[in-house]
């Protein structure tokens, strides 16, 4: 599922690029938008390298204190894919970019982040006996092909493909 969504993402996002460019340069002019872009990118890249050096700051401090520095990781991981995705010629991956390095909307992306990468720890530790140290894991977790796993033990097993009823048609008469 995941690698579909990647292809579909590397194959559509650029086109969805190039007409967003053509039509805000339809607007505007070319010279314009080519202008835009530049002072997109300038503009990013200082977000960028201010927002590095506060999250910087708050890893050391949350490191001095003996505290996990959780919040500052993700933080950090943040600003460097969005300076990726400000980096990119194209506004759409600019609004990405900016959703992920400004502060006042990089907790909503921490929030999508923690959730999406829970659901994946969840989902690749749901047949292992690590299952129970995750929230969900090992109680009754579900699993890609529809069975259950509870205390690292498989339970629920769907049936193998040749094992499931045919269902038949009726006679002809």
């Amino acid at each position: 599922m995941l690698r579909v969504v990647l292809f579909l993402a590397f194959l559509i996002v650029p086109v969805l690029e190039i007409w967003v460019l053509i039509q805000i340069g339809q607007v505007i002019g070319g010279w314009q938008t080519v202008g835009l872009l530049i002072l997109d990118s300038l503009l990013g890249a200082w977000l960028v390298r201010r927002e590095g050096r506060r999250a910087w700051r708050g890893l050391q401090q949350a490191l001095q204190s003996g505290r996990m520095p959780d919040r500052e990781l993700a933080d950090g991981a943040l600003i460097v894919a969005g300076g990726a995705l400000l980096l990119t010629p194209g506004f759409l991956t600019d609004l990405v970019g900016f959703f992920c390095v400004l502060p006042f909307t990089r907790p909503l992306a921490r929030r999508a982040l923690s959730w999406f990468l829970g659901r994946r720890v969840r989902l690749l530790t749901a047949g292992t006996p690590y299952g129970m140290m995750f929230p969900g894991g090992g109680s009754g977790a579900r699993r890609p092909d529809g069975g259950r796993v509870v205390s690292g033990q498989v339970i629920d097993d769907p049936a193998p493909e040749d094992a499931r009823p045919v269902p038949r048609r009726p006679a002809d008469s």
